[in-house]
This record gives C-alpha cells, structure tokens and sequence, in this order.
C-alpha cells in the first residue's frame, strides 16, 4: 500500500476515502452532541424541573470546557501519535455522551456536559490535523469539504432522529443511542486507522509550556486565530435566532420549520463537496473572496426580509449557506498550511479553543443587540447583518495577508 501522506493525482486511494469517511463520522458525532441539546430542551426542562437559566447553563458548560480544554492540551497536542491522541478523546466524549443519557438530576447532567465538552472540545483539532497530516496540500479542499458536510448531515439526520427517539422514548434515547453509534465509530478508527506519528520523527520542544507558548506568540498564528474568531462571530451571532426570526418575523409556521432545516441540509451535504472541489481548482483566496461577497449580500437579503413563502426561505437559506460554506471550507484548506508538521496539534487546539470562547461571546453580544417586541417580533435583527458584513470584510483583509504570508517568494 501506498503511503498516504503521498501527493496523489485527483483520485483518493481507497485508504484515503476510508479516512475521510471516519474523520467526517467523527465531525458528525461531535457537531450532534453538541446540537442535540438545544431542541431538547423543551423535554429536558419539566423532566428535570428546571428552568430556562439551569438549562441555559448546561448547554454554556459544554462550550466552555471545550474552550478551556482546547487551550490545556494545545502543549501536548503534537506530542503523541495523532491517531491514539484522538482515540483517547473521543473514548472520553463517548463516556460523557453515556452519563448525559443516564443523568436523572440536573447536578448530574450539567457534570456530564462538563466532561463531554472537555473531551469532545479537542476532537475537532484533531481531526483537522490529521487530515493535513494524511493530505497534500491540493488535496486539503476536497477533504475539507467532506468533513465540512458533516454539519449538514447533522440537521439532515441527527436532529430529526433525536427528537424522533425523544417523542417516542424519552430525552435519555438520543444521547444512548449516540453512545452506542459513537462506540462503533471509535472501534472502526482504532481498527482501520493507521498510526498518524511522522511529527515525532522532528525534534520536539523541551517543555509543553514553551510549545504552546510559541504557539500563541508567532505572528502568522495569531492572524490565522484572529480569522477564526471573527468566522465565528458571525455564525453565533445569526444562528441562536434564526428560528425565532423564522417563526415570529417572516410567518413561518412551526410545522414548517424542519423542513426549512431538512432541505437547506439536504443541499449543503451536495454542495460542500463541490466546493472543496472548486478550493483546489481555483484557489483558497478566490473562492474565499467569493463566499464572502455571496455571504454579505445575503445575509443583508436574509437580515432584511418580511413575511415571506416557504419556498423563497429554502432558497434564500440554501443560497446563503452555500456562501458560509464557501468561506469555511477554503480557510480551512488555507490555515491547514500555516502550522508547522509539529505544532498542527497546538495549532488546532488553540483554534478550537478561540472558536469555542468567541462562539459564546458573540452569542451574548447578539442577546444585547436584539430585542423582542410586544408582538413576539424580533427588533433590531438588521443591526447583527451589519454587524456581519463589517466581521466579514475585515476577516477577507486578513485572509488576503495571510495567504500572501504564506505564498512562495516571487523569483
């Protein structure tokens, strides 16, 4: 067998295609977890006596773990095969998906969150950094779509099914049946999976303080991790209100509220591969410049819309995701060459971590921007698509000397 870290013409041998299918699965667990929870809400609450606080704190615990855990083990991240590294993390994350399903107590299930987000935090950089590990660089799009749709197949899929085995069982099935489907995953990576260590063949840094500590201090870094947050931003600001804004300012009904999530799903699974394709034929900048042109004009459409049909939400939804899609997909093939082969572990985790804490800051600022009105109406939702196009513009200038950072000197 090849080696699979071998630059190979535009087919993936097949080891490739089966990493690429395990990485995105575990993308997809992850991105579940962590979604689950919001719709089940509405069960969760009478079922453990709480109130909106309580549970606003449980779901806030996963994110914030995941962002303190991101930044503990950015030192130690490049410091052991990547393949049993990850192993170890998502055997933790299955654990704390069993103990939410198991939870009787709102003391037991914010515990169990707690270590979820601490283990299932680290996963993401993991994951990224071996498919930089395992792909040549123009390569990186493709793969990068792929994992990429596993947050489609997360709406697609996982939602619908969660709250299917919730209506039928209880709120503990989803996450039991997540445990068992995640234990499966995690036996075919420790089986299929080849070790992921020729980072360790390169002289390691004495001390994992000083790894993480040059991490954070080099300047194409730092550039790398102020993209990622404003990234981030803009998606936390729009996202926790977009059902609300569905529902109470465009007429949606409730009823059709999954559908508008189900085909907006269904066509980001088809065109997050095309546009990892598009990465590697035209160029992470270009396409990145074009996502962020196709992202500002519609999220002022979407910011901007009144009572509207079904039919034009799906279109304007799945347009304007192509245009997120389109912005995460090439940063993500363009920052997978910033770090070094021994500090893409570090590098990652650090970047998981600013995504995490950014995510939750922009989530509050985004409470303070946005008003409710008497009618139910949400006041003020243009203001975040202002917001948005300024976040964008000024992430597409940092992009743009970053890439130039990186491009081979001019003979």
């Amino acid at each position: 067998m090849n080696s699979p870290t071998a630059a190979l013409p535009l087919p993936f041998s097949r080891y490739q295609k089966s990493v690429v299918a395990m990485l995105a699965f575990l993308q997809f667990a992850v991105i579940l977890d962590f979604m689950l929870m919001s719709p089940l809400g509405a069960v969760i609450m009478p079922a453990l006596s709480i109130g909106p606080s309580q549970f606003g704190l449980v779901v806030s615990a996963y994110a914030f773990a995941a962002g303190i855990s991101g930044f503990l083990t950015a030192g130690f991240a490049d410091r052991y095969d990547r393949k049993r590294l990850l192993l170890f993390f998502y055997a933790g994350f299955v654990l704390g998906t069993l103990w939410c399903g198991l939870a009787q107590t709102f003391e037991s299930l914010l515990l169990a969150r707690i270590v979820t987000g601490l283990f299932g935090g680290v996963i993401g950089s993991v994951v990224l950094a071996i498919a930089t590990d395992l792909f040549a660089p123009q390569l990186r799009g493709r793969v990068m779509g792929m994992i990429q749709t596993a947050f489609a197949a997360s709406q697609v899929l996982g939602i619908p099914i969660g709250l299917y085995l919730s209506n039928h069982w209880s709120w503990h099935a989803p996450f039991l049946a997540m445990a068992a489907l995640g234990l499966a995953g995690g036996l075919a990576v420790a089986w299929q999976m080849q070790p992921v260590a020729d980072h360790l063949k390169v002289p390691q840094e004495h001390t994992a303080f000083a790894h993480l500590f040059h991490t954070v201090t080099e300047p194409r870094y730092l550039l790398a991790f102020a993209v990622v947050a404003l990234l981030t931003t803009g998606g936390y600001m729009l996202m926790p209100f977009s059902s609300a804004f569905t529902v109470n300012n465009l007429g949606i009904s409730l009823h059709d509220l999954p559908t508008v999530y189900l085909v907006t799903g269904l066509c980001t699974i088809f065109t997050g591969p095309l546009i990892g394709r598009a990465t590697d034929k035209f160029g992470r900048l270009r396409v990145f410049t074009v996502g962020t042109a196709l992202s500002i004009i519609m999220v002022l459409i979407y910011t901007h819309l009144g009572p509207v049909s079904l039919p034009v939400l799906i279109a304007v939804n799945v347009v304007l995701f192509v245009g997120i899609f389109s912005r995460m997909i090439p940063f993500q093939a363009l920052a997978s060459s910033v770090p070094t082969l021994t500090q893409r572990g570090s590098f990652n985790a650090v970047s998981a971590s600013i995504q995490q804490v950014s995510g939750g800051i922009a989530s509050v600022i985004a409470g303070h921007i946005v008003a409710q009105g008497a009618d139910g109406r949400l006041l003020h939702f243009d203001v975040i698509g202002y917001v948005m196009v300024g976040t964008a513009l000024v992430a597409l200038t940092l992009v743009w000397r970053l890439h130039k950072s990186l491009a081979p000197p001019t003979p």
